[in-house]
């Protein structure tokens, strides 16, 4: 998985408080990345880390067990994961279409209920902008109750859509941290020998 998003993507880039100990994130779902990704910012953060997933879907892939998936009908293993970690369970269920937020289930706010933890709202963006390869943004929120998860996710996934707006599309947008370095788009690996040279030379330009 790790291989894969260093592969596939130019870098995964995080902002906001990052939850220390036991959470529950409450993402939406708009990429295939997600999970993965979430998972790289976890292990960046220093965090265990489980995630909940359909039946079918684990089915199709059973290894990801062995990197935190939870069967959604398993709930005390997601309280108790939850507890010790990150636990990710996606409001709006399976993945919908890139844009606004779809209808949210109330799983998020009951397991962060019962495992006594915070319950985060997190704003994700798979998008591709000047580099070669998309590129990922988490912004974290601060916990919320379980009422109020719908309007802060939504005040976070507007906040990180402006940030991006806002951005150079060759520059992360401020204040956001590389949590994993990604691929190297063309531009920059022809570009360095160029400034090597420059270096050697002596013209800086």
């Amino acid at each position: 998985m790790s291989r894969s998003v260093r592969a596939g993507l130019g870098g995964v880039w995080v902002r906001g408080p990052v939850p220390v100990g036991g959470a529950v994130l409450a993402p939406n779902h708009h990429s295939w990345w997600d999970g993965y990704v979430l998972r790289e910012a976890a292990l960046w953060a220093g965090s265990d880390f489980a995630v909940l997933m359909g039946a079918r879907q684990l089915s199709r892939f059973p290894f990801l067990r062995r990197v935190g998936a939870v069967r959604v009908d398993e709930v005390r293993a997601g309280v108790k994961r939850a507890r010790v970690g990150w636990l990710v369970v996606f409001p709006e269920g399976a993945v919908q279409p890139a844009g606004p937020l779809r209808a949210m289930q109330p799983g998020a706010a009951w397991i962060a209920g019962a495992a006594g933890v915070p319950l985060v709202p997190v704003a994700l963006r798979v998008v591709m902008r000047g580099a070669q390869a998309p590129e990922a943004f988490v912004r974290f929120g601060w916990p919320v109750a379980g009422p109020d998860l719908n309007d802060a996710l939504h005040r976070e996934l507007a906040a990180l859509d402006a940030d991006l707006l806002d951005s150079d599309p060759e520059t992360p947008p401020a204040g956001y941290l590389r949590a994993v370095p990604g691929r190297a788009s063309r531009s920059e690996r022809v570009d360095l020998p160029s400034r090597l040279l420059s270096w050697i030379t002596g013209d800086r330009g």
